[in-house]
């Protein structure tokens, strides 16, 4: 058990449950209740992320991508902890999980009534599964030729956040597209802090990551990016919707301090410890942004 917890990496869940908590947040701030759907919601992104971990673990370590000279965290098929065929049968047994979980989540927020958008996210939950497993397997990993961060963005940002939300209205809300953007570039910025401490192994395997392609420092330049205008944007909500600044104020002292290390880091092993912090900062955002939804609305 112990082994497959740690092929899980339970420290990207935070992160992965955090579009929807902001999308769910958004939804009972306008009215909208229905605590199926947040947990449904929940249970389908969990394991649509552990399907992610898994098949990354074995993308990479199919590949040759993991070895001896990796700064992260040992991973299971590298360390001969959990074998090829096994780590194939968690990632089938996953695959369905994540797929009978969406449906049950798609039955009781549309029922037999709303059977084109229970189409249009039945789809999308099937692009989810694809997504999560073609990032390093297959010849055609995208992870491998640079566009991790444009799936990254897509669906932990724009596909959770607009989702989850739209699964309770019914309705497209314009302005919750800057919690979208916001949350899906902090979500990449933890992929960028992955892909600079990975940087040499990387080049190294041919595994041409956007930062393989444009280097450390302006990496490092377009991590800024990354963690500033997703801050600027939920400053811009709050203000639009007359909501709190206080989540935005607070993230933001933690992203200052983080991007302090990381314009200092001299090895790659610096890199490591503000995965945590940038995951841990975005669910912090989103914990706080749902405290203070929920405090207005009872206001």
């Amino acid at each position: 058990m112990k082994k497959w917890i740690e092929a899980a990496r339970l420290r990207t869940l935070p992160l992965s449950v955090s579009g929807i908590i902001v999308g769910s947040s958004y939804a009972y701030y306008k009215g909208h209740d229905n605590w199926k759907i947040v947990v449904l919601a929940l249970l389908t992104t969990l394991f649509f992320q552990i399907l992610s971990n898994f098949a990354n673990d074995y993308g990479d370590g199919v590949k040759g991508t993991d070895n001896e000279n990796r700064v992260g965290p040992k991973r299971a098929i590298q360390s001969g902890a959990i074998s090829v065929s096994q780590m194939k049968r968690a990632i089938f047994i996953t695959s369905l999980l994540s797929l009978l979980s969406a449906v049950a989540l798609i039955y009781v927020a549309f029922g037999k009534k709303d059977f084109g958008y229970s189409l249009l996210f039945f789809f999308l939950g099937i692009a989810s599964i694809v997504a999560a497993i073609k990032y390093t397997v297959g010849k055609g990993a995208y992870g491998y030729s640079g566009f991790g961060d444009v799936f990254v963005f897509i669906f932990f940002g724009l596909v959770s956040v607009l989702g989850s939300n739209f699964l309770f209205a019914k309705q497209f809300d314009w302005l919750l597209v800057l919690p979208a953007i916001s949350i899906g570039m902090l979500s990449v910025a933890v992929l960028n802090l992955n892909n600079m401490r990975d940087i040499e192994n990387d080049k190294n395997s041919g595994k041409n990551t956007l930062v393989v392609k444009m280097g450390l420092i302006s990496a490092k330049q377009y991590h800024h990016f990354l963690v500033f205008t997703p801050l600027l944007l939920m400053l811009l909500f709050s203000v639009l919707t007359k909501t709190s600044v206080i989540p935005v104020l607070i993230t933001s002292f933690v992203m200052i301090k983080h991007i302090k290390v990381v314009n200092k880091a001299q090895t790659y092993k610096d890199f490591d410890p503000e995965l945590k912090k940038v995951a841990l900062g975005t669910f912090l955002l989103s914990l706080l942004f749902f405290v203070f939804l929920v405090l207005l609305r009872h206001h």
